[in-house]
């Protein structure tokens, strides 16, 4: 696999309304700790629609991660100005990603004309990646299950890994436990 779409929930469907929530830095470990097994496994490319929730986190991520790794970010939004009717600090980081991307551009021209452009995005990101990585909880799919659709809707062998809410629960775990800190509270007993 060299080339991966990740992709999952908005910010509220998370119920995550400010840039400071403290899942956020779980949500990023979790994807942190997915994406450089498939690093190392071999992955050049992560490519993303650049939808602000786990789009954007996994970018941050990434970013990182180029310290340590060669890997490239590709974000390819379904319409120019994506972002102009989010909230400003989201769209402060937005801004920062397509500048700092190594690829980026809209599939198309112009701003939102219809819901054909996300399905549109839909199909092209699989068409152009390898396999895909979502946050999802299978129950509660959301807006991703957009996402789950155009995946059966395409004839291409196409692998969907998943980051549950078991995954998140134990990577909240497994933070907690290197936490020394977290151990000497009373309300953890």
């Amino acid at each position: 696999m060299k080339i991966l779409h990740v992709t999952g929930y908005k910010p509220t469907e998370l119920g995550i309304f400010k840039e400071n929530d403290p899942r956020i830095v779980f949500i990023k470990a979790a994807l942190e700790k997915r994406l450089r097994t498939f690093i190392e496994e071999g992955l050049e490319w992560i490519i993303i629609s650049g939808q602000m929730g786990i789009e954007l986190w996994a970018a941050a991520v990434i970013m990182d991660l180029k310290e340590t790794y060669e890997v490239q970010v590709g974000v390819f939004p379904p319409f120019e100005n994506q972002d102009e009717r989010w909230p400003d600090p989201i769209k402060e980081k937005y801004e920062e990603l397509m500048m700092t991307a190594d690829f980026f551009k809209p599939l198309y021209r112009g701003g939102y004309q219809g819901a054909y452009q996300f399905r549109a995005k839909d199909l092209w990101l699989i068409d152009k990646s390898d396999a895909a990585l979502l946050l999802v909880d299978e129950e509660y799919p959301g807006s991703v299950r957009y996402f789950y659709d155009a995946v059966n809707r395409t004839s291409k062998e196409y692998p969907v890994f998943t980051i549950t809410p078991q995954d998140l629960e134990d990577v909240v775990e497994e933070l907690q436990m290197q936490d020394p800190d977290y151990w000497d509270s009373p309300d953890n007993y």
